[in-house]
């Protein structure tokens, strides 16, 4: 991620060359579910470099990618100072590019976060954030982890979202707020897939993992995960 306008989060080199970036998908028979806009969206309206950002990765979507989904995320700040007029802000933002991505045939959805500086974090902000997004314009992008760790019940909020969620994000979380390998925590996955599957939800679901033992041996935590995986969902 850069300062400013920010970033196509972790694309590196490919985000220059996306026919490269394509192609190399299509030989390990990898398909991209989404991609991240990452933005500060501080001002009423996006600023000239934040537009000209968010246009170029419409237009790389809509050539190479028309499938993926825009996944907006905005970076915490360093505090909560004048939150309201922030999440006006963001969210003004957010209906814009979200616009220009629907007008480009391209499904977005906004990605909350749990750091201190989050203006998205707790219930009350997630109800500033659903009311505030425009209907039919850019969806819901929950994450489990994020929202337990703003103090709510994923499964309520998945429910309460249920008609707006675009693309999901699953990570676990022990009761004292550390992340933990998928199904060692406190989440209640079986319950979000319920509530998936009753509004006949077709996106897709992401499994993320931020743990201790994921920092040190990746390889382990994906093991684990994908065993948690097999063994309750497939």
């Amino acid at each position: 991620m850069v300062e400013s306008a920010r970033a196509i989060s972790m694309l590196g080199s490919f985000a220059s060359e996306p026919a490269r970036f394509r192609d190399c998908l299509q030989s390990h028979g990898v398909t991209l579910g989404a991609l991240a806009l990452v933005c500060d969206w501080l001002n009423p309206k996006e600023t000239a470099e934040e537009m000209a950002l968010a246009d170029s990765t419409i237009a790389m979507l809509q050539e190479y990618f028309p499938e993926c989904v825009l996944v907006l995320c905005q970076m915490p700040g360093a505090d909560r100072q004048n939150l309201a007029e922030r999440q006006k802000n963001a969210l003004a933002c957010l209906n814009e590019v979200g616009a220009r991505a629907q007008a480009a045939g391209i499904v977005s959805a906004f990605h909350p976060n749990s750091p201190p500086g989050s203006i998205f974090r707790i219930e009350e902000d997630y109800k500033v954030l659903l009311d505030g997004l425009a209907g039919g314009v850019v969806g819901f992008a929950p994450d489990a982890g994020h929202i337990a760790k703003g103090g709510m019940d994923p499964v309520e909020i998945f429910r309460e979202a249920s008609a707006r969620i675009r693309h999901v994000h699953f990570k676990d979380m022990t009761p004292d707020g550390k992340w933990i390998e998928m199904g060692r925590g406190c989440i209640d996955f079986h319950g979000l897939v319920h509530v998936l599957k009753k509004v006949d939800y077709k996106g897709w679901i992401m499994v993320e993992d931020e743990s201790a033992l994921a920092e040190i041996d990746p390889d382990a935590a994906t093991l684990l995960n994908g065993k948690y995986i097999a063994e309750n969902f497939k």
